[in-house]
């Protein structure tokens, strides 16, 4: 299993961003912190509804989220932190929760501390939210593979914008 959580994301579009890439990387859900997303949730930017399909729950404490989850899950902190693995060298474990630091600060130390791996994306400055969770679940779909049961032209329809219809002509 797949889980993000977002430490008191400020953001909606930043959160709304991050179902999407739930959605497309297949993850299967989204914990959260804090008050500030839950003020602003109504403005919703998740254009895909994944809110309805994926689990989206608020938390007080990350580390207990663990509780809940398949006894074999890694903790596994994005952040620019040092003496953390670059994000290329990293090996995904089969079910983990990614933590991912608000878009104005970074994530707790106690959380760093408690988490079994710590992860950077080797980047010149820093990304915002959204792009970083779309990145690591990125190369995790990447490394593991798509688990679909289309390929191709086919996924490409499948997953495409319905305004979209182009082809690569010969």
């Amino acid at each position: 299993m797949i889980h993000i959580a977002l430490i008191n994301p400020k953001d909606v579009t930043n959160v709304g961003s991050a179902l999407r890439a739930i959605g497309c990387y297949q993850a299967d859900g989204l914990y959260y912190t804090g008050k500030r997303y839950d003020n602003a949730r109504r403005y919703r930017t998740d254009t895909n509804k994944i809110h309805r399909q994926a689990w989206v729950e608020h938390t007080d404490d990350i580390t207990a989220v663990l509780e809940d989850l398949p006894p074999a899950t890694r903790l596994v902190a994005i952040e620019l932190v040092e003496n953390a693995c670059p994000l290329p060298d990293f090996r995904h474990p089969q079910d983990a929760l990614y933590v991912f630091g608000p878009e104005d600060g970074n994530l707790p130390q106690d959380i760093v501390d408690a988490a079994h791996e710590v992860v950077y994306v080797p980047t010149v400055g820093c990304m915002n939210l959204a792009a970083t969770v779309n990145v690591v679940l990125y190369d995790r779909m990447a490394k593991q593979g798509l688990k679909s049961d289309k390929s191709g032209n086919e996924l490409i329809r499948a997953s495409r914008d319905n305004n979209n219809h182009l082809q690569v002509r010969s």
